[in-house]
């Protein structure tokens, strides 16, 4: 699975992100991240000091994966509300669901501060940078003045994370681009705009 120039800590991190993202941090054992990796036993150990400190390492490297990415659509081109419509129809696995957001499903990842920080950290961001844009487009004119940007951006933030669980429940993307494409006429600036978005599309 990995090419052997691919350091073995490089291949545990890998794995355990792979396994998380799959099985929660409860459904992944050592053992099964050694299997995913390729690695001897103990290696684990020779390179971290256990299945925690690895889990760390793997969720501060997907908590900052998905920070550069989400900012890099949200400070793109384009007026505010075309920031947020990139950042909501952004391309996703919607099946596979969110790969911090599933964590906040485990109770040893929200028992853990260490654990549950990038988690945290990385949705708080995400939703001040979003409040930002927002009041931007209120400066512009673009959205009404009786919005509140963080309240927009928590609802933002609930949309995309809600959209995963009842798509994942489902089985079907349609229940994510239905809430999306809901959120979108909502914050529609113009009339013709909040029209044509209210007509069926896909983000999955």
């Amino acid at each position: 699975m990995y090419s052997r120039f691919v350091s073995t800590s490089e291949r545990l991190i890998e794995s355990t992100r792979e396994l998380l993202w799959e099985r929660g941090y409860v459904g992944t054992s050592p053992r099964a991240i050694l299997e995913r990796a390729g690695a001897g036993q103990g290696s684990m150990y020779h390179h971290f000091k256990g299945k925690p400190d690895l889990a760390l390492a793997a969720i501060r490297r997907t908590a900052e994966e998905m920070r550069a990415a989400v900012e890099e659509v949200l400070n793109g081109p384009g007026t505010p509300y075309e920031r947020i419509e990139a950042y909501l129809t952004r391309e996703r696995d919607v099946l596979r669901g969110c790969p911090l957001g599933r964590l906040t499903m485990d109770p040893d990842v929200i028992a853990d501060d260490a654990l549950r920080g990038p988690v945290d950290e990385t949705i708080d961001g995400i939703r001040e940078l979003i409040a930002h844009i927002v009041e931007e487009g209120k400066e512009q004119g673009q959205f009404g003045p009786e919005l509140d940007g963080e309240a927009i951006a928590a609802t933002v933030v609930a949309t995309v994370q809600g959209g995963y669980v009842l798509a994942r429940a489902s089985g079907s993307p349609a229940a994510f681009d239905a809430g999306v494409r809901g959120l979108l006429c909502l914050l529609a600036p113009r009339p013709a705009v909040q029209e044509a978005l209210c007509t069926p599309c896909s983000t999955s």
